[in-house]
């Protein structure tokens, strides 16, 4: 397809179903493996069910779905097993557990399926990848509709998971943060550990033939993990990773099928752009998130030193004014005496005269405004040092840093009542007049 890309809801909208199903339905259980520290089963339970698939095959001689689906989901759930009972006996953490059962089993699939590929199209490659583009080609009849195979198995894991999420909401998130008071409330956590493991092996399998286990692991993962920077609420994390998965899925479709004629090709995997779209997705999470994310972190923290760059500024031309009133500053002293960078100090000066506290005119000094804030904060300096003194016993010499850290958090309350628990003398340690709370003209 090298013309512009345009949208067949008889194709594309099965294709996109498909690929929403698969995320929701992996992402309403993948929150529960992230916050349990098993992000890696669902990768674990999709290399090791090849056995499964192929004793499958060995028993049935056929490709006949059911069996296929059942060898798959018991291997999976002895995969879950097996990890489980490697971590308590041999006391190593989850990934060491996992990376045994499932290389192993994957290794002795890999070896099965090689034996019966004389015989059979037994393709290991499917199971990896999928073919999700060819799902609106396989349907079955449900009334007088035809829908695809894929998309209606989906559909009935989808709504399997999500009751199983609400009906056992609340064992559930016990079970995940406190195993053992979950047990000790009568909810065995053991139930609730291997009941959320056969529904995770059964969801990975039943995406196998139309997704591919790359595109389902990503889903059991990288919704549930963008969620989770995004909030500390369980039922909103559960929400948003749904959403995420079912725009990441859309998008991903859309991608495969659009960027690449940008590029003068053709499309790509339908089921790799959805992993990828996923994931840049939450690389956006990872970046923006409210609380968690790296430039919102950086942001807070930039601003935070920009607040306490503009205190210190206003704080300094107070005390210039108290040793000359008619100096002016410049910014390479400001700069100079605060050894801030240039790029912050002109910043904070700006933001300073949007507030009206300083002026540029003829050199930079306090407005009333400014002077006023710059009084306070003094005021907090020395009432500071006055109590660290004569209450905390440190040494006058090195009570400067102390309370120029703390300057910037006392306000009028906490002003009042140093003053209250010191002597009532107006001199700091070092001899400097405390300024008063308020002046006329204020």
């Amino acid at each position: 397809m090298n013309g512009p890309f345009v949208w067949n809801w008889q194709l594309d909208g099965w294709i996109v179903a498909a690929g929403v199903l698969c995320a929701v339905s992996s992402a309403l259980l993948g929150n529960f493996l992230v916050l349990r520290r098993m992000s890696m089963l669902g990768d674990a339970i999709t290399h090791a069910v090849l056995p499964g698939l192929a004793v499958a095959f060995f028993l049935s001689e056929s490709r006949s779905s059911l069996p296929m689906f059942l060898g798959a989901v018991v291997v999976g759930v002895l995969t879950a097993f097996f990890s489980e009972w490697i971590r308590r006996v041999g006391r190593v953490d989850e990934g060491a557990s996992m990376g045994v059962v499932f290389t192993s089993l994957f290794a002795l699939g890999l070896v099965m399926i090689v034996q019966a590929a004389d015989h059979v199209d037994l393709d290991a490659e499917c199971v990896l990848y999928g073919a999700i583009e060819l799902t609106p080609l396989d349907t079955v009849e449900l009334g007088s509709w035809p829908v695809p195979r894929a998309v209606l198995t989906l559909g009935v894991v989808t709504v399997v998971n999500l009751l199983f999420v609400v009906l056992f909401f609340k064992e559930l998130k016990i079970s995940s943060f406190d195993p053992g008071l979950s047990t000790s409330e009568g909810i065995p956590a053991w139930v609730m550990h291997y009941a959320l493991m056969v529904l995770v092996a059964v969801t990975a399998v039943a995406s196998f033939e139309s997704v591919g286990s790359i595109l389902v692991v990503a889903m059991f993962v990288v919704p549930p993990a963008a969620a989770y920077l995004l909030t500390d609420r369980l039922g909103w994390m559960i929400a948003l990773s749904v959403l995420i998965g079912a725009i990441g899925a859309t998008l991903g479709h859309i991608g495969a099928m659009a960027v690449p004629g940008w590029f003068g090709f053709r499309s790509t995997t339908t089921a790799g752009m959805m992993a990828v779209a996923t994931g840049l997705l939450f690389g956006l999470a990872a970046l923006l998130g409210p609380r968690h994310g790296i430039l919102t972190q950086w942001g807070k923290r930039q601003w935070l030193s920009w607040q306490i760059l503009a205190d210190d500024i206003v704080a300094l031309l107070y005390r210039m004014e108290e040793r000359d009133p008619q100096h002016r500053a410049t910014i390479g002293e400001l700069r100079g005496v605060l050894l801030a960078d240039t790029l912050s100090t002109r910043i904070t000066l700006w933001w300073l005269q949007l507030r009206q506290e300083v002026s540029n005119s003829r050199g930079i000094q306090l407005t009333r405004q400014g002077r006023a804030a710059a009084r306070g904060l003094v005021r907090s300096h020395r009432l500071l040092e006055k109590y660290l003194v004569e209450e905390g016993g440190v040494d006058s010499q090195r009570v400067h840093g102390q309370a120029e850290r703390l300057e910037h958090y006392a306000g009028p309350e906490l002003r009042e009542r140093l003053e209250a628990a010191t002597d009532q003398t107006a001199l700091d340690p070092h001899g400097r007049e405390i300024p008063p709370e308020s002046i006329s003209g204020d």
